[in-house]
């Protein structure tokens, strides 16, 4: 696609952040740093007291100073009042229920964007699908945002890049226009279904990742299942209707790439402490915040066997979660099929590698040339 012209930043929005997690806090960082006027709500009065009077979030981002113009508050009224742009960052299974209790002091006219990646248990639902259906607004009010995105970074100002997705491009742009600064850079595109599938998918192959990791597997497997779980994801996301060009950009192999790699991953922690043996239960309990990995693999799972899409890393996955099979098993069984394959499982084509080549090649492109040319993700 064609490049755009940067939309000129707007200085002042007014915005609300709607939970205070690392992730939250961050984006509040964020935002303030862009020059928007911020206010985050926190479930706990004790959370937003320290973030409004300190500048800290002890709990959840500790060491790290937030912008003077970031306030706080455990109201919701307060924190919603005059908000144009509502970033909400709140557990995916908690979101229907947190959404009730915001519908009463949103503005009609706001725009809703969904900082969470994660997949409803109960319905399959992606997190802008049940924006849309408990808040009863148009899909053109919502957006999300995704990408290569740890929080403790970002907090510390490492450069990084997303990208906001709306089926409006106005939307996204506008959301793109206040959601940037020197080190956090917003591209845009109108593929929500892959831009959000992307982001739940990196979770449980992160989570794999990190089971091997804790099994003692070296470089080499970690790499294939990286490769290879790059294709279930974009066969899964394809099979719903998403671009394969986004899942090659930053909302799919960026994250990929981050939350596979990193000990900040929670859902890469979370799988090593499985690969070392420790049992999910406990595993849950070691984890100070939600681990979305874990939640979405039965709903990813269901999704999948619809649209008739095999995913064996995932299924692996779910097979380690339930006790069924032993971590160090999952290689094995991941690398080996009863008769040769073509690499691109969903069309039986054997390519030599050219599709994950050439998504390799349109990632790292949209990274050296600042996202111009590099599939559905547009500046």
């Amino acid at each position: 696609m064609k490049s755009r012209t940067h939309p000129r930043k707007v200085a002042g929005k007014r915005v609300a952040v709607l939970g205070a997690g690392s992730w939250g806090t961050t984006f509040a960082k964020i935002l303030a740093d862009g020059g928007a006027d911020v206010v985050m709500w926190a479930r706990r009065p004790e959370v937003a007291r320290e973030i409004q009077e300190a500048k800290r979030n002890s709990d959840y981002l500790p060491g790290v100073n937030l912008p003077l113009g970031v306030r706080a508050t455990s109201r919701l009224d307060l924190a919603l009042a005059g908000a144009e742009q509502v970033y909400v960052s709140v557990p995916s299974q908690s979101l229907r229920d947190n959404l009730k209790m915001f519908a009463p002091h949103l503005n009609a006219n706001a725009i809703v964007i969904s900082l969470m990646k994660g997949v409803e248990k109960s319905s399959g639902m992606r997190m802008s699908e049940v924006i849309a259906e408990v808040l009863q607004i148009d899909e053109s009010q919502i957006a999300v945002i995704s990408g290569p995105n740890l929080a403790l970074e970002i907090a510390k100002e490492q450069p990084t890049a997303a990208v906001v997705s709306s089926t409006s491009l106005e939307t996204a742009q506008a959301v793109a226009s206040v959601a940037r600064n020197k080190y956090f850079h917003s591209f845009v595109n109108t593929d929500v279904i892959g831009t959000e599938f992307g982001g739940v998918l990196k979770n449980l192959i992160a989570v794999a990742i990190g089971i091997v990791d804790g099994a003692g597997y070296g470089e080499n497997t970690k790499a294939s299942i990286i490769t290879r779980g790059l294709v279930e994801m974009t066969d899964f996301a394809v099979a719903f209707g998403a671009h394969p060009e986004t899942l090659s950009g930053l909302a799919g192999l960026g994250d990929l790439i981050a939350t596979s790699q990193s000990p900040l991953s929670r859902n890469n922690t979370a799988g090593r402490l499985l690969g070392q043996g420790y049992h999910l239960n406990d595993v849950v309990n070691q984890m100070q915040q939600t681990t979305e990995g874990l939640a979405s693999v039965g709903p990813i799972l269901e999704l999948a066997r619809a649209k008739g899409v095999e995913m064996p890393i995932v299924e692996q996955v779910r097979q380690v979660l339930a006790g069924t099979l032993d971590p160090k098993d999952i290689a094995p069984h991941l690398t080996t099929d009863d008769e040769p394959q073509g690499e691109r499982t969903k069309d039986g084509q054997a390519e030599g590698g050219s599709a994950v080549r050439r998504a390799f090649k349109r990632a790292f492109d949209q990274l050296r040339h600042g996202g111009r040319g590099a599939g559905s993700d547009r500046p």
